[in-house]
């Protein structure tokens, strides 16, 4: 029988008239299980419930938010295999990449535990005699939060813990492609003694969920991850709303991997097949334009070719699999359909492409590398969040550093090289938010703040003692002593 999963507003678990069929994309006979289907009038009640709970939670001490993230985390760290595996079921990515997004989750909580404990002022001399003055930091009210599907569990924590942390209380919809991970993620929250109504989650389609909570006047603020024609709409809404309301968003890339002739092979190999296309290439830090100078080029597309043959497209859940499935039917129209695009555009389809028969039904792509291709192909433009790269043939690295900028992104750029000039040249001069040197431009940690620049991000940075500038607001009093 499949269970059936309701949101959790109030603290309660709340029924739904529709359910959402959860489908595994390794294997679409495999229905996970059925999930609420949220509507605007849950929306409403889950705000409120947030609204009743936030006076209390953000004059709480510090040490109860500490106490209820610390539990949480250690919750989610033992369980790390089962939440893993949930999450690899319902999203694709491999198992072990699977167990270790959901190591990541727990260690998101446990370090902003300790930030809770972190958050400080300032108290600062008056330019008037007998005047004080302190800055503090206060919470921000109720936050939505809107999470894509690609991180179904690390994305909604990196959101989660800084907001309770500091003090806020939250309305969450996870993407309604992956509602599992972050129903259990809520689910333990709850369990590790959050009072009612601080957390909140309602699923269902974003135009519907999505929208009502942006919408909602009790909203103080909206957290969205996704793409950046929804990013653009939410901001719009946002600075429209009475009152206005904080907007934070990331919103993708089309990260650059530069390949100097001075490169170690092996190393720029290992940077582009795990940039590219581990986790299916469904990562917005994903390295899918390869910049490579004249006289590496062929020797580096010949091995990363040997690499990609080497690699096992199959059941994510599979000991083995390198590269789990498309997330779903529509990705895999979107991948193939600009896979499309770069034959017609006059890219080299030098290898993959194809879709792949398994074992199970599923949507499996094998993963494609084009080369001969320019900057200015759609391909080499346009986020297309899968398993494609794009190798753009330059002739140095002055060439190299013009055409990684040359994008309407800035997430993440990568360089491999061997040079001490290029390498601190390039984290000086490229117009990311993030740089990677002799290393994946897919791979952050969590306790340094993550964004970019450009039309990849906008608003106060994620993750990190720098997720506060979002989750808080200042505030400076003045006291006269007399």
């Amino acid at each position: 029988m499949t269970m059936q999963f309701k949101n959790l507003i109030g603290g309660e678990a709340v029924s739904a008239s529709t359910y959402s069929a959860n489908l595994n994309p390794s294997n679409t006979g495999d229905v996970i299980g059925e999930f609420a289907a949220g509507t605007k009038a849950d929306v409403d009640q889950a705000v409120a419930a947030a609204k009743a709970a936030f006076p209390a939670w953000s004059r709480s001490t510090p040490q109860e938010r500490y106490e209820v993230l610390k539990k949480a985390s250690d919750e989610v760290l033992a369980r790390k295999d089962e939440l893993g595996r949930i999450l690899s079921r319902e999203e694709g990515k491999t198992l072990p990449e699977g167990i270790g997004e959901a190591t990541r989750a727990g260690q998101i909580l446990a370090f902003f535990a300790g930030e809770a404990l972190r958050l400080n002022g300032e108290a600062v001399p008056s330019i008037r005699p007998g005047v004080g003055i302190e800055v503090t930091r206060e919470p921000v009210g109720v936050i939505g939060m809107i999470t894509p599907w690609n991180f179904p569990i690390a994305i909604p924590a990196w959101k989660l813990a800084p907001a309770l942390a500091y003090g806020n209380t939250v309305v969450i919809k996870p993407a309604d492609l992956v509602p599992h991970s972050a129903w259990a993620l809520v689910d333990i929250l709850q369990r590790a003694g959050l009072p009612k109504g601080v957390l909140n989650l309602v699923m269902g389609r974003g135009s519907v969920v999505g929208q009502a909570i942006i919408e909602h006047r009790d909203v103080a603020a909206i957290s969205f991850t996704g793409s950046v024609g929804t990013g653009r709409a939410i901001a719009a809404a946002c600075v429209a709303a009475t009152p206005m309301k904080k907007v934070q968003l990331e919103m993708g890339g089309k990260n650059p991997l530069v390949v100097l002739d001075d490169a170690d092979l092996k190393t720029a190999v290992e940077c582009a097949a795990n940039g590219a296309y581990f986790s299916t290439g469904q990562r917005c830090t994903a390295s899918s334009r390869l910049i490579v100078t004249e006289g590496i080029h062929d020797r580096f597309v010949a091995a990363l070719t040997e690499r990609l043959q080497g690699l096992v497209v199959d059941d994510a859940l599979k000991a083995g699999t390198h590269i789990g499935p498309v997330v779903d039917a529509k990705q895999l129209e979107t991948d193939e359909n600009y896979i499309a695009i770069g034959r017609t555009e006059g890219a080299k389809l030098h290898w993959g492409g194809e879709r792949l028969n398994r074992e199970n039904p599923g949507f499996y792509l094998q993963p494609a590398l084009f080369t001969e291709c320019t900057n200015q192909m759609r391909i080499s433009r346009e986020e297309i969040f899968g398993p494609v790269a794009s190798v753009i043939r330059v002739k140095d690295y002055e060439e190299a550093l013009a055409v990684a900028n040359d994008t309407d992104f800035g997430l993440s750029a990568g360089i491999c090289t061997s040079s001490l000039k290029y390498s601190t040249h390039f984290r000086r001069n490229s117009e990311a938010g993030m740089v990677m040197v002799n290393l994946p431009t897919a791979g952050v940690d969590y306790h340094v703040p993550f964004g970019g620049r450009k039309g990849s991000s906008y608003g106060p940075r994620e993750q990190g003692a720098y997720a506060r500038e979002f989750y808080t607001t200042v505030k400076t009093a003045y006291t006269f002593a007399g």
